[in-house]
């Protein structure tokens, strides 16, 4: 992904807006940039989500990655769990850093987030919809099961225990509770009350981001560019980071086609130049930590756990030479 002249630093850090907890995860490579991104995951993940992402926007600005209430083992608030009610907490944490004008990226349920806050933020210049959900002529659970099932037979296994284990750590209650909001969220009927440019993306074999879905949201979006990348389902963010990441700086820099198809060659995260057993080891130790520091509410134990991760991908990703 990158050598090792620039390491990676990796920070995590609680923000509390009126008493609602909302978990920051800071990375960043040294880069000097006034750019930072601010990446919201979707229904029941976490920030796990954008292990390979984040790392890569970082080289090109500080990357703040996001566990919203009741997910990825921060407790929920007892509030609502609707789009508005999370784009509050995004909204605090922008507040919190003194992000004026940063990239938001949304995957799946966090471009309705995404969306909301840029209903309220008109100043914000760029910001990234990636498997925006729902369609809204599918919008039954029913429907929504089985596109999912259909996208996950295209994803990895690593894919699927990453989603596994966060949805351990939100609970089927909560996922529950928060499901009958994302159905009823109509982001067909609110994108377009943002001045963002919009850079819409799906995998090629997205099933719960359909393309039509996506035509809808250009015709209706103040400005949006769209692409597709090949080979890739609805973890696009995850199993082809490093063409979403090639994308999303493309479209900050203005230099992007207002439509296209990425090869899946160019796009899927490759295969770690430095793999040996001592590097497994280390990424499912470090994760396993990450997942029980969350579920005991260590937030200590988190941090240490997702800086070890970090570096170890970070180490085994670096270009060989």
């Amino acid at each position: 992904m990158t050598d090792d002249s620039a390491p990676i630093d990796v920070q995590v850090e609680t923000h509390r807006r009126d008493g609602v907890r909302t978990r920051v995860t800071r990375t960043s490579t040294g880069v000097k940039s006034d750019r930072a991104f601010v990446l919201v995951a979707g229904v029941g993940v976490a920030a796990t989500y954008f292990e390979f992402l984040a790392p890569l926007l970082a080289e090109h600005g500080e990357v703040y990655s996001l566990d919203l209430p009741g997910f990825g083992g921060v407790p929920a608030s007892g509030e609502q769990p609707t789009a508005s009610f999370f784009a509050d907490q995004v909204e605090g944490v922008l507040d919190a850093y003194g992000l004026d004008d940063p990239v938001l990226l949304g995957h799946s349920m966090g471009t309705q987030v995404v969306t909301e806050v840029l209903s309220r933020r008109p100043q914000l210049s760029h910001a990234v919809l990636v498997s925006p959900v729902v369609d809204e002529s599918e919008a039954n659970a029913l429907v929504q099961a089985v596109r999912f099932v259909q996208s996950t037979a295209r994803e990895s296994i690593h894919i699927a225990l990453l989603a596994f284990s966060a949805y351990l750590l939100c609970g089927m209650l909560y996922f529950l509770e928060v499901l009958p909001h994302m159905l009823r969220y109509r982001i067909s009927d609110r994108i377009g009350l943002g001045r963002a440019r919009l850079l819409l993306l799906r995998g090629e074999f997205d099933r719960p981001s359909p393309r039509r879905l996506h035509s809808r949201l250009v015709a209706r979006a103040h400005e949006a560019r769209r692409w597709e990348i090949e080979g890739a389902a609805h973890c696009v963010v995850n199993s082809h980071a490093v063409g979403v990441a090639r994308l999303v700086v493309r479209h900050i820099d203005d230099d992007l086609p207002v439509k296209g198809r990425m090869p899946a060659a160019e796009a899927a995260v490759p295969p770690a130049a430095h793999a040996d057993l001592s590097m497994v080891l280390g990424a499912m130790a470090s994760r396993f930590a990450e997942w029980i520091s969350a579920a005991r509410r260590d937030e200590g134990g988190v941090e240490r756990a997702k800086a070890r991760h970090a570096k170890v991908l970070w180490r085994a990703y670096r270009p060989k030479g």
